[in-house]
């Protein structure tokens, strides 16, 4: 009940058109082709996107921001789309059918935008389940997302998560094995590890 009711993510919506009477509107087909039928790749484009932010001097990243990882679910029917399963849904904090997208995202006390995403993909979309070569969990994607970001030039002292990030001791170690240091709170009643010298962060504006 706490969703938007707004058609936030259908073609006639972000066209500006009426549903379903609308769906042959000019504006909406020429969405449609570019989202399904041009070539343009995804990629590049969000490459673009940041270089234009990391040159910027107003939003260019600095050593004192953070790399804010998360994963956001939306409720999908079906089983055909890419990337759908039964899982773990945050933002309706139980677990339906639906697809998840693990994020990254540069804040300081200022400004805060988003880097990158990938989805992850159930174990069920691979020949081999879990033990596919092509299977990642959301803390290896997570991880590899923390070098993407240094790859692309992204500074920051500290990589935050919640703890259902931080309370895992393999995502820790693959954070070191990529030299990002971590904060985050923690659910243990065990003694603090190394990572609980890291400074404590400021309080950051919710990721978009």
């Amino acid at each position: 009940m706490l969703l938007p009711r707004d058609r936030n993510k259908t073609l006639t919506c972000l066209a500006g058109a009426e549903p379903v009477v609308g769906a042959q509107h000019a504006s909406v087909q020429r969405l449609q082709f570019f989202l399904s039928e041009s070539t343009w790749n995804h990629e590049q484009v969000n490459a673009r996107r940041l270089e234009l932010l990391l040159t910027d001097p107003a939003t260019a990243p600095h050593p004192g921001g953070v790399l804010v990882i998360d994963d956001s679910g939306d409720r999908k029917d079906g089983r055909a789309t890419a990337h759908i399963g039964r899982q773990w849904l945050g933002r309706l904090g139980k677990t339906d059918n639906g697809i998840v997208t693990v994020t990254t995202c540069w804040a300081d006390e200022n400004l805060y935008y988003p880097l990158h995403a990938v989805p992850y993909s159930p174990a069920h979309h691979f020949p081999k389940g879990k033990s596919d070569p092509g299977f990642r969990t959301k803390l290896q994607i997570a991880a590899d997302l923390a070098r993407t970001a240094k790859a692309a030039g992204v500074a920051f002292r500290a990589v935050a998560a919640d703890c259902a990030y931080g309370d895992q001791d393999s995502f820790r170690r693959q954070l070191d094995a990529r030299d990002c240091r971590s904060s985050w709170p923690s659910n243990r009643a065990t003694a603090p590890g190394p990572t609980a010298r890291m400074p404590i962060l400021p309080s950051m504006p919710p990721t978009p």
